[in-house]
């Protein structure tokens, strides 16, 4: 597996815990799943 799909995992992971009615302190779920998304996103750019 690769590391791009690794993070998109982990994005789709983190925006499904996002919608659950789940109480972080702080942290916001939602906002992780979609940087880990955009860098996801990036990766090819960001390692060449």
């Amino acid at each position: 597996m690769s590391v791009q799909a690794l993070l998109y995992l982990v994005a789709i992971i983190l925006i499904v815990l996002a919608a659950l009615p789940l109480r972080t302190r702080g942290v916001s779920l939602a906002l992780l799943g979609a940087a880990c998304a955009l860098l996801a996103y990036a990766w090819p750019v960001i390692t060449d």
